[in-house]
């Protein structure tokens, strides 16, 4: 068979890049038309925004008679201070009172605007909390349960809560124990255990 004449040869090529163009051309106007934008080189647009603003609105002015406690709920996987309005009298003397009306909070499932902003609670429904039993170091918080046996962030929940109130007598550690005799453990809320409550050492220190 004998191969086209060079002319037409020339002019098939000069075609079929024609047809070449045209199509990266149009391909590019959809894409434009899209509101996508044609870059050379890949993009990592890194991970998708979390939809939990771990804030809550501001709430309507406390009830006459009511005060307000602080108790630490998880967003994110952190810790974050949460206000919460309870009934008064003041109880911010007592220790142990103090202890059962903040594990009281920290039982309670989230409001509607705490889910909304993406905070939950491990603190068990049922979990108890009394004062010291004879023998034990001042200050002392027996739970119902053995704290080595709480949900790790349920546990980081309670420390930080405790923490620099009544019921840790105004310290950063806190000494908890269970309804066995075990000796009690000081638990202190270090910076690692807010930011990471469900990786974060929380073995707590034996005292006597």
């Amino acid at each position: 068979m004998r191969s086209a004449p060079p002319a037409l040869a020339k002019t098939s090529r000069l075609r079929t890049a024609l047809r070449g163009t045209a199509l990266a051309l149009a391909l590019l106007g959809t894409a434009t038309a899209c509101g996508i934008r044609g870059t050379a080189v890949p993009v990592d647009a890194g991970g998708a925004p979390s939809r939990s603003s771990c804030v809550v609105k501001p709430g309507r002015t406390l009830p006459s008679g009511a005060a307000t406690v602080t108790v630490q709920l998880e967003c994110t996987s952190q810790l974050v201070p949460v206000t919460r309005a309870v009934p008064g009298p003041d109880t911010s003397e007592d220790g142990v009172a103090v202890a059962r009306l903040l594990l009281d909070e920290l039982r309670k499932a989230p409001s509607n605007e705490e889910a909304e902003a993406g905070m939950s609670t491990a603190v068990p429904q049922r979990l108890t909390v009394s004062g010291p039993r004879p023998g034990d170091p001042a200050g002392t918080l027996r739970l119902g349960r053995d704290p080595g046996e709480l949900p790790q962030v349920g546990l980081a929940q309670l420390v930080c809560t405790y923490a620099g109130t009544a019921a840790a007598d105004g310290k950063r550690a806190v000494i908890l124990g269970g309804p066995a005799e075990e000796r009690p453990r000081s638990y202190v809320c270090t910076d690692e255990l807010r930011v990471h409550p469900d990786s974060a050492d929380i073995t707590g220190t034996p005292v006597s």
